[in-house]
Formats: C-alpha cells, structure tokens, sequence
C-alpha cells in the first residue's frame, strides 16, 4: 500500500505505476452472488455442470465483476491521506481479454494516467490491468476517471 500525504503527492505519479494489489480468488460463491445482484443468470457463470462442458471446461466470472472489482483493488494499492474523498467518474474504455475461470485469482496492476485540475476537484484518469494468473491475456483492461476531492 502506498500513501500519499496529499494530491499534489499523488499527482507527482502521473505516467507511473502507483503497484499491485494483493491476489483475489473468484469463487462461485461471489460469481453466483454476483449474478444474482444483477440479474445475469446466464449458464456460462451460475451452472458448473454445463459450464464444464462449455467452451472454458468451468463456470467464468462475469466480466462486469471483474470490473466491479476495481475499487476494492485499488484500495490495496494506494490511498490518499488528506483527500476527503475520491468518487467513481465514470470509464473511458474497458476490454475483457481473457475470461477469468471459477477460482481464478486476479490482481490489479495500477497507473495513474493523468490528472486534470477541474472546478469540481482532480480529476485523476487510472489505467487498470487485471491480471490473471497463470494467463498472458489480463481478465479486464481498464480506463476509470476518478473525482478527488480534498
């Protein structure tokens, strides 16, 4: 976990990576709950027994909750001392390059892309890699803007 004192601190990392999160299996317990929360009950995800003989051999994760756990491991990697708060924006781009089997474990390797001073706070652009271990294609690619507010 890094720390940074302020943004200014933060900022000074623009065009570099902040590092890595710590590794995160997906069971099916939270591929299920996952689909369940958003209504994508689709067999390739929540049937283990005709997912086994679909197209991966297992269930996969959806690649929403790939991206959905984003914030989550991020907060392994970085925080902001005197930021009041950092607030989702929205996303420039995602790509989900390889699908992430039943009990797969991923990681996010993080940049910090570029910051833009606006009225509202930085705006603070990430660049995201979910990476997949065992796998040369990463589950997720992704680019999030963030609000932080001191």
């Amino acid at each position: 976990m890094r720390l940074f004192e302020n943004a200014a601190e933060l900022a000074s990392m623009t065009g570099k990576e902040l590092g890595v999160s710590g590794w995160h299996t997906l069971d099916q317990t939270q591929i299920q709950s996952f689909a369940d929360a958003t209504l994508d009950q689709q067999w390739i995800h929540t049937d283990p027994g005709r997912a086994a003989a679909g197209p991966y051999g297992a269930t996969v994760a959806h690649g929403y909750l790939s991206l959905s756990m984003l914030p989550y491991l991020a907060g392994q990697v970085y925080r902001v001392q005197q930021a009041a708060m950092i607030i989702n924006y929205g996303l420039n781009k995602v790509r989900f390059p390889a699908p992430a089997r039943v009990n797969s474990r991923i990681r996010d390797r993080l940049a910090l892309a570029s910051v833009t001073d606006t009225a509202k706070g930085l705006q603070l652009q990430f660049h995201h890699v979910i990476e997949l271990e065992g796998s040369e294609k990463p589950a997720c690619i992704a680019e999030t803007v963030s609000l932080l507010r001191s």
